[in-house]
């Protein structure tokens, strides 16, 4: 583990309005040239984050709460719907429409149903004032094995053209239907922001075949990004025991799973003998032992000039902030920044340029500035 320096430096009084005292005591870790800053702590396991277009931050925690942080305060969002907070499932991950600006739009998943019954949701909203208007659920999974509370997926992209993309898990149990097109499980979908299929989606024609499906052969994605001068989509995804995978998203691709995989199960069995099979696209990277990544984004700012073209994740199991570095699409290189710090859930960058993730155990809002 790397050294690492905290300085504590003063008290942040962070004002609440309806919702419980968060604490913080700004105290600074110092690593490789940048000064990370805690901003909120005491979360209930934060998932989402997304900025809006004042600057604003929100973020979902997953019991059921949407909060926005804004300038050292914290603000609960209202008009969230009832969502089923189980095992892995609950209220997941946010985001903003491209043209928030204009339609006010957020974007957000969650696992409903009931507690014997549940599957992973999307829904769409007005933000206003702190209260989510005109919600409604533009779609949901139909899964296969809908009494499982683990794999829910539930990554959010959105392209510039409006085309939303939420990755879902195979539900754990019934994992061999992550090859089935007739069900949701552990696939990539994409329909339009109003919830309408799109008309080039590449299993439109195929009988018996869910319409959404943009690619499937997925163990559940965790990680989805669109990367800034490409505009490829790419994803990561949790393996077993070992192999934890970076995806590049093709239209149409299997992924393998449960067919092939650099995992073995949890009791150390084989689920497979095979890493590739024909037919299928082979992850540009992956992990043994597993790191369980969590969110992704791309970091394209020369606020922190050392990191521009960065791709940073998070993880879980490996309990840091990963820095990849990346050329022509393969990783030339991983860093893992302030370790055992807690489960890092999501990363993101802000409109300042700056770095912004959120752990779990404990559940902290953090930023990365520059230390000069």
């Amino acid at each position: 583990m790397k050294n690492i320096w905290i300085l504590p430096i003063f008290i942040l009084a962070l004002s609440c309005e309806d919702k419980k005292s968060i604490n913080t005591s700004n105290k600074v870790f110092v690593e490789k040239d940048v000064t990370l800053e805690s901003l909120a702590d005491n979360l209930s396991n934060p998932w989402g984050m997304t900025f809006l277009s004042d600057g604003s931050l929100l973020m979902t925690e997953r019991s059921g709460d949407v909060l926005r942080y804004k300038n050292g305060k914290m603000y609960i969002v209202n008009g969230v719907p009832e969502v089923i907070s189980r095992g892995q499932g609950g209220l997941l991950d946010i985001v903003a429409h491209p043209n928030y600006k204009e339609n006010n739009l957020i974007f957000f998943t969650a696992s409903v149903g009931t507690k014997a019954s549940l599957s992973t949701a999307l829904f769409r909203a007005k933000f206003n004032n702190d209260q989510f208007q005109d919600v409604i659920k533009i779609f949901q999974a139909e899964d296969r094995n809908y009494s499982s509370d683990k794999h829910f997926g539930s990554r959010i992209a959105i392209d510039n053209k409006g085309f939303v993309f939420v990755g879902l898990g195979d539900r754990y149990n019934d994992r061999d239907y992550a090859q089935d097109l007739s069900y949701h499980n552990g696939k990539l979908i994409r329909i339009k922001d109003n919830g309408d299929i799109p008309e080039d989606n590449p299993f439109v024609l195929t009988p018996n075949a869910k319409p959404e499906i943009w690619s499937y052969g997925h163990r559940n994605i965790q990680g989805l990004a669109i990367h800034p001068t490409t505009g490829a989509l790419w994803s990561h995804e949790h393996g077993p025991k070992g192999g934890d995978e970076i995806n590049v998203i093709k239209k149409g691709a299997n992924y393998g799973w449960p067919l092939a995989t650099f995992g073995v199960d949890y009791d150390g069995s084989i689920i497979s003998n095979n890493t590739t099979i024909d037919g299928s696209e082979d992850p540009i990277h992956h992990w043994t032992p597993s790191i369980a990544p969590c969110g992704m984004n791309f970091y394209l700012s020369e606020v922190i000039p050392q990191w521009n073209g960065s791709l940073f994740l998070g993880a879980l199991a490996g309990k840091h902030l990963n820095r990849i570095t990346l050329e022509n699409n393969k990783v030339v290189n991983e860093e893992r920044l302030f370790e055992q710090m807690g489960r890092f859930r999501q990363v993101i960058q802000g409109p300042d340029g700056y770095i912004y993730f959120v752990t779990e155990n404990p559940g902290v809002l953090y930023r990365i500035i520059p230390s000069n």
